[in-house]
């Protein structure tokens, strides 16, 4: 899924971006929780921490959506969606018309929504002597209701595909779908039923639920109209996932995974603030680590609550900026006194993998995921998110009083960072390198710029120089991208930063999203980490971060957005 340099960093860099609408713990009895006076750990029961996060348990909002119009996809070639939808009448125009078997009708709702559908099917005939059976299928983008799902080439379960099955009688009735789907567009296959009788279809509906209950005010004029067109796409992204955890996507997967929380509580802390679903799933994510106190990737939330087999360890590590970050939105110390044991145990885990020299060894024992692209070489990443986390949990340590930590963390900060100029950065070519074969990355450029590698001063000209570097390995996801983005706007590089947001989302929004998506490859629109685009998700929660660069520091000003 390579992208060269000139698709992704706008076109002031020659893209013309055109304007359109370690001691072992037994987490079965008890995990640490912080002493509220001097940051030291105490045992307390895991369902103290449930109780936590049950206090700040969301109630959903529900809007009811009626679906906008009939349409008809068309085959569109040249189109990076590979189709497009034609309106062929009004709903209400549906609504008169007869539907037999082998029929097929597409709505389309005229936004992305999150919830459970609903219509009314009569009838008109001699007799109702079979059910009706219908094939719904719900989609996110035209391709999801306009190419064939079956035979499913992914990785994934094929039962992810957004498809379903109903047997309906008696007839007539009123149906609701009891299962939650996200969707902008409704394709209706008429499977089975009798030639005795025919079907009206009205009332077609959809009950929305989300916990975002406040809304943002919109960017003022003096952003350009780019800006604001990715802006929105960004909060009905981060809106769509905000359900009772902050799902990663809504289609698929639908739960809280740790990196996919850290972009989406930055999102919500300039729009949404809804905080109390930032403690929530941190709470969930400190009641369930695994028998050794590592974090989990993700939590499952029902039936009920409980741990999830995944582990990722940058996601582990990354939790404690997700905490440092909800104390400087919030100002709670509590819940960061609550939480602190849980970040420790974080680097306690770690520090077994860092060698003498100071550099991390990967033991092979957990996944690193850094960005779903199958081709980067991932040790120069992981050691910039170990250290960029260490400098939030240094500064955690500093609020809680645990000046112990906060000094053993710097220390270990200075010996990882003397490391990693020693081994990662290759001072010919003004990049940092990755892996046996030296591989020039952006996530290396990102990670290691984001932690501070080397002084700011130097750190800007590495960013410069990777966005001259043609051959450079680019990520696969928005999740990736994002870190490229936070990595110039750290270092004082904004308006390169905003090249990438104009060309990169904006490339999205100019190509129909209404929402953003989990994977965008700019020059493969079928490109998937599941081995079939079918099963991606195209609103997902770690792609919604424009809004916070636009709101926190000010981007989206600029002439490449448009005026």
């Amino acid at each position: 899924m390579n992208v060269t340099r000139r698709d992704v960093f706008g076109s002031a860099l020659g893209l013309a971006v055109t304007m359109s609408p370690l001691a072992r713990v037994s987490t079965s009895t008890a995990i640490a929780l912080a002493d509220p006076q001097d940051g030291s750990a105490a045992a307390v029961p895991r369902d103290r921490l449930l109780a936590a996060a049950n206090a700040t348990k969301q109630e959903l909002k529900t809007v009811l959506y009626q679906a906008q119009s009939e349409v008809t996809p068309v085959a569109e070639p040249s189109a990076f969606l590979r189709w497009k939808m034609k309106t062929v009448g009004s709903v209400k125009a549906l609504s008169s018309r007869l539907i037999k078997s082998g029929d097929t009708v597409y709505v389309d709702f005229g936004r992305h929504l999150v919830g459970y559908l609903s219509f009314q099917l009569d009838v008109v005939g001699r007799n109702v002597d079979s059910p009706a059976r219908l094939r719904l299928t719900f989609g996110e983008v035209p391709g999801d209701v306009a190419e064939p799902l079956y035979p499913s080439k992914g990785d994934l379960p094929a039962s992810w595909l957004p498809d379903e099955v109903v047997n309906l009688d008696p007839l007539p009735r009123s149906f609701r779908m009891d299962r939650r789907h996200a969707f902008r567009y409704l394709r209706i296959d008429v499977m089975a039923m009798s030639q005795q009788y025919s079907l009206r279809l009205s009332k077609i509906e959809a009950q929305t639920v989300s916990s975002a209950v406040r809304e943002p005010t919109p960017l003022s004029p003096e952003y350009g109209p780019l800006a604001r067109e990715i802006d929105r796409a960004a909060i009905q992204t981060l809106h769509d996932c905000m359900q009772t955890v902050f799902e990663d996507g809504p289609r698929r997967d639908q739960r809280l995974w740790t990196g996919d929380l850290r972009l989406e509580a930055l999102s919500n802390s300039v729009t949404f603030r809804n905080f109390d679903l930032v403690r929530h799933c941190l709470y969930l994510l400190a009641a369930f680590p695994q028998d050794d106190g590592m974090l989990t990737a993700d939590v499952y939330e029902k039936p009920a609550p409980k741990r999830a087999g995944d582990v990722i360890s940058d996601y582990a590590l990354l939790y404690t900026a997700i905490v440092r970050e909800y104390l400087d939105a919030t100002g709670d110390l509590a819940t960061c006194r609550d939480l602190w044991p849980t970040v420790t145990r974080q680097f306690e885990i770690a520090a077994t993998h860092v060698n003498p020299e100071g550099l991390y060894v990967d033991p092979k024992t957990a996944w690193i995921f850094i960005d779903w692209e199958p081709a980067l070489q991932r040790d120069a990443s992981m050691q910039g998110v170990i250290v960029f986390s260490l400098r939030h949990a240094a500064y955690l340590a500093g609020k809680l009083g645990d000046r112990q930590r906060q000094a053993a963390y710097q220390a270990t900060i200075e010996k990882m960072c003397a490391a990693a100029r020693a081994h990662f950065y290759d001072g010919k070519l003004n990049l940092f390198v990755s892996g046996p074969e030296r591989q020039i990355s952006w996530s290396s450029q990102a990670w290691l710029s984001l932690a501070g590698m080397l002084p700011a001063k130097e750190t800007a000209s590495v960013l410069r120089t990777a966005t001259t570097h043609r051959d450079i390995l680019m990520p696969g996801t928005p999740y990736g991208y994002h870190y490229i983005v936070e990595a110039m706007v750290t270092s004082g590089l904004n308006e390169e930063a905003e090249n990438v947001i104009a060309a990169y989302w904006g490339g999205m929004v100019q190509r129909g999203a209404d929402t953003f998506w989990e994977a965008y490859n700019p020059s493969n629109s079928t490109a998937s980490p599941y081995g079939d685009v079918h099963l991606n998700s195209f609103c997902h929660g770690w792609s919604a971060t424009p809004t916070y660069f636009f709101r926190k520091h000010g981007l989206g000003k600029s002439e490449i957005f448009g005026r």
